[in-house]
């Protein structure tokens, strides 16, 4: 069958921009040839540098004809309304059937040829792409990320008529700028097209331009028995900036070693897109870096290499500067500056941040770890951990906020504890990073992000929907990990609003279900009211795994059952108050689960106390049989007012029982 291949071919396109220009063409194109009938075998984008490729296999030559039946106006309906359709419809009042006093009309659309149906899409795929940034050139006034220069249209290898504000479809394109053919060369389906580009320096397959630039650079290093310093960020992003890329190796000056690490990694990084490379005997970086260009240079890169040693020789210099200037202030003289530095405009100043973190460490710390030299420590270090916001290197590196107060603590001498909790109280940062478990830090990192959370709640500024530009739920994902890893026993209630414990309650429900948890277990544990996170895990996994035996399943199902018969109960007036009695005569399960009962609730009143919650749920388990005969023998709704009340009083009781470890009502399966 036919194929389609579209190229948008532009001045450069971001490298973060591209991917998900790829996954939209796709996504739009797949929407609109959907809508028209036309179901492709398989379609594939690319994205690149410069261009946009889309290739759809398998498409039909033209839509199939339709047939369709259209309702129209009843025949009672004003003739303006009979009208009207006729007209929408190109129709005469005799094509027209009646049923059920309606009209309804039998149309016949004969299908489309492919090639205009992806012409309209194409047009409206161009003129409503959704980049994130756009910009309108040349006289067409045409919206797109970067001018948009070319546009090569084929459909069974023929050229599709279309015209978009002056840019004519055509079967030209054109391959890298330095490296190919000075003239555009033609592509009639994609296998021209792929090899032409092969030919002219372009690979258009980004996994294929990552994967070169992996295998070039650890190649490098390996000759020189050194290791690539491997970044799937840096490695996207430079992917994204080379059409033919070719990873070249550069030297540094060995003195910028003396530079913390992360100061080298990170100019190498957001500055100049260089990986860094380490000696894999000691760990430690190496005086080396590698840079990907766009370029096979005919002296092997050595240009290229000696270039770009000298422009990160002069970002690292300026690094030297500010990390010998910056130790000439400590850390705690640097606070003052603070006041000058708006937090938000809402919430004042950074230094009113700092002492708001530092008042909630000394509140926080006893439940971390009960000791007092514990809270001093972590007071100390919450009154410093923001001081390197005005240091010169953070200035220039922004994203080493914390590391490098860490490093200047250390300089100065102070306690471990103390640059250590510096150092890692904006952890963790994401899903994958590492949380502080160590006390002082696991307790400064806490009062960071509740401070945050509590603030910008306090201030109604909370995220809706995608948006969440604090990324409190990122600081409300990091309180929890940080709690559950440190098994802090914290009661949120104290530090929170109700909004806001609602907040933690969905985030834990969202971290539980990636962990293969139910979120209606989460939910029947936190309708308890608890709001001891450490507690509510425990539950939750406990509950689980009750839920998975039999004796769990049936036990809940004769739960449902009871609170059904006592919701329709409750709706006739008030329930039987007191406790059930054993009355002589009455069925023999009647008075077993009465006894069951009276036997659990002290020994579920101290698997609760001790939290134990495992053995909660065995006690639970032990009413299973005993719920099953009552409601297998014994009929609650007696005739006799005296035994129905009492029933009802013995259903009450199930339900408080199990109440006591979940509710069960917001269990689903």
């Amino acid at each position: 069958m036919p194929q389609l291949l579209i190229e948008l071919f532009s001045e450069e396109i971001p490298a973060r921009m591209q991917a998900n220009a790829a996954r939209d063409l796709e996504r739009m194109a797949r929407e609109k040839l959907a809508a028209a009938g036309l179901l492709p075998e398989a379609l594939t984008a690319f994205a690149g540098p410069r261009r946009l490729t889309l290739v759809a296999e398998g498409l039909p030559a033209a839509q199939p004809d339709r047939h369709e039946e259209v309702k129209g106006p009843r025949t009672s309906a004003p003739e303006q309304a009979l009208d009207g359709f006729l007209r929408k419809n190109g129709l005469t009042r005799e094509q027209l059937t009646e049923k059920d006093g309606v009209y309804f009309a039998h149309l016949h659309r004969p299908g489309r040829q492919t090639a205009e149906i992806v012409a309209e899409m194409l047009d409206a795929i161009v003129r409503g792409f959704p980049w994130p940034k756009s910009m309108i050139s040349g006289v067409s006034r045409l919206r797109w990320v970067r001018p948009l220069k070319r546009i090569l249209c084929v459909f069974d290898r023929e050229i599709v008529p279309l015209n978009i504000d002056g840019i004519v479809a055509g079967d030209l394109t054109e391959g890298h700028r330095f490296m190919g053919s000075k003239q555009p060369f033609r592509a009639r389906d994609f296998d021209e097209y792929q090899a032409g580009l092969a030919r002219n320096s372009v690979v258009l397959d980004p996994a294929e331009r990552k994967e070169r630039i992996l295998d070039a650079a650890r190649t490098l290093c390996f000759a020189r028995n050194l290791e690539l310093v491997e970044d799937e960020g840096l490695l996207e992003e430079v992917a994204g900036l080379a059409e033919w890329p070719v990873p070249v190796m550069g030297e540094m000056d060995p003195v910028f070693l003396e530079l913390p690490p992360e100061v080298i990694r990170t100019s190498m990084r957001v500055h100049q897109r260089y990986f860094a490379v380490r000696n894999p005997a000691t760990g430690q970086l190496a005086p080396n870096f590698i840079t990907v260009a766009n370029i096979a240079a005919k002296d092997g890169g050595a240009t290229i290499a000696a270039g770009n040693a000298k422009v990160l020789s002069a970002r690292l210099s300026d690094a030297r500067f500010f990390w010998t200037e910056d130790q000439r202030t400590k850390l705690a003289d640097r606070l003052e500056k603070l006041k000058g530095v708006t937090f938000h405009a809402k919430l004042g100043t950074m230094y009113e941040r700092v002492e708001r973190i530092a008042a909630l460490t000394g509140e926080l710390a006893p439940y971390v770890r009960d000791d007092e030299g514990t809270r001093a420590k972590a007071v100390e270090a919450a009154r410093l951990a923001k001081a390197d916001l005005g240091s010169g290197m953070v200035g220039e590196f922004p994203e080493l906020q914390g590391v490098m107060g860490g490093y200047y603590a250390e300089k100065e001498g102070l306690d471990p504890e103390i640059v250590d909790a510096i150092r890692q109280h904006y952890r963790p940062q994401g899903p994958n990073d590492a949380v502080p478990v160590q006390a002082v830090a696991a307790t400064v990192a806490l009062a960071d992000k509740l401070d945050t959370l509590v603030s910008f709640f306090g201030i109604d500024e909370k995220p809706t929907g995608s948006r969440d530009p604090f990324a409190l739920r990122r600081a409300a994902l990091g309180v929890i990990r940080i709690l559950l890893q440190t098994k802090t026993r914290l009661p949120l209630r104290r530090f929170c609003s109700d909004d806001l414990l609602a907040f933690f309650a969905d985030r834990l429900t969202v971290l539980l279900r990636e962990q293969g948890q139910r979120h209606d277990l989460v939910a029947a544990v936190f309708a308890l009211g608890d709001d001891d996170l450490v507690r509510i895990v425990a539950r939750v996994e406990a509950l689980a795994g009750f839920l998975g035996t039999d004796d769990g399943r049936n036990l809940l199902a004769g739960y449902k059952r009871a609170v059904n018969i006592l919701k329709a109960e409750e709706k006739k007036g008030a329930l039987p108050s007191g406790d059930p009695q054993a009355v002589p005569g009455a069925p023999a399960e009647e008075a077993a689960l009465i006894a069951a009962l009276a036997g659990v609730e002290g020994r579920l009143a101290d698997a609760l106390e001790r939290e134990d919650f495992e053995r909660a749920m065995r006690e639970l388990a032990g009413l299973r049989g005993p719920v099953d005969a009552f409601f297998d023998k014994v009929l609650v709704n007696s005739e006799v007012a005296a035994e129905r009340d009492n029933r009802l009083r013995l259903l009450v009781k199930v339900r408080d029982a199990m109440g006591r470890v979940a509710d069960f009502s917001q269990v689903t399966g």
